[in-house]
C-alpha cells in the first residue's frame, strides 16, 4: 500500500503554502527534496481537500486491485467520499480540473460521466422550427397580410391564396390561405398559448 500523505506534527492537513514555507525553514531545498522522496505530493499545486480524497481512493486499489463501486453517502475518515467522487465525474467538474488530476482518476478507472443527451424539443430548437411550425409561421403571415389589406371583419375566402417572402426563398411562396384557416380552426385546441395570442392580435374570434 501507498504511505499516507506527509503532514507534520498535528492532524490538521496545511496548505500548500504551508508546507513549502516548513521546508524552507527546516533544511531549504534539501530537506524539499527528502519530502518528494517520501512523497511526491507533498507540495501539490491543488487544494489538499482534493489530494486527500483522492489519496483515499488509492489507497482502495491499492488494496483491492480496483475501485469499488462507492454511492454517495459512502463516508471513509468521516468525509463523504461517495459524494465527493460523483461530484467530480459530473462533465462541469472534470472540465475545471487539471490535465493532471484527470489522469490520476483516470487511472484509477475514473471516467467522466456522460453529458445527457438533449431532449428533442431541445433537438428540435437547436435545428430550427418544425415543419408544422413553418407552415404555422407562413399561414400566420399571410393572414397579416389579408388582414391589413381586407381588414379582420372580413373571413378569408375558402379558396383564397396568398403570396409572401419567406427568408431563404428567391421567390414568393403561395399559401393556400383559405384552407389553412379552416384547417388551423378545427384543430385550435392543439394549439399553443404562443399561437392563440398571435391569431387573436390578428382579430381572429375562435382564437
Amino acid at each position: 500500500m501507498r504511505a499516507r500523505r506527509w503532514c507534520p506534527s498535528g492532524s490538521t492537513w496545511p496548505t500548500s503554502a504551508e508546507k513549502a514555507a516548513w521546508a524552507r525553514t527546516r533544511g531549504g531545498p534539501r530537506r524539499a527534496r527528502q519530502l518528494a522522496a517520501i512523497d511526491e505530493d507533498w507540495n501539490c499545486p491543488w487544494p489538499l481537500d482534493w489530494q486527500r480524497h483522492h489519496r483515499i481512493l488509492a489507497d482502495l486499489v491499492d488494496a483491492d486491485g480496483v475501485l469499488p463501486d462507492i454511492a454517495p453517502g459512502v463516508l471513509m475518515d468521516g468525509d463523504d467520499i461517495g459524494r465527493w467522487l460523483q461530484r467530480q465525474k459530473q462533465p462541469g467538474t472534470w472540465k475545471l480540473l487539471s490535465t493532471e488530476q484527470q489522469e490520476r482518476l483516470s487511472a484509477l478507472g475514473v471516467k467522466p460521466a456522460q453529458a445527457p443527451s438533449p431532449t428533442p424539443a431541445t433537438r428540435r430548437a437547436a435545428k430550427g422550427p418544425s415543419k408544422a411550425q413553418a407552415a404555422f409561421q407562413r399561414g400566420l403571415t399571410a393572414l397579416a397580410q389579408w388582414v391589413e389589406r381586407e381588414g379582420a371583419h372580413r373571413p378569408v375566402p375558402r379558396g383564397h391564396s396568398e403570396k409572401i417572402t419567406v427568408d431563404g426563398e428567391t421567390e414568393p411562396v403561395v399559401v393556400k390561405l383559405g384552407v389553412w384557416v379552416s384547417n388551423t380552426k378545427s384543430r385550435r385546441d392543439k394549439l399553443d398559448s404562443g399561437q392563440q395570442a398571435a391569431l387573436a392580435e390578428l382579430g381572429v374570434e375562435w382564437a
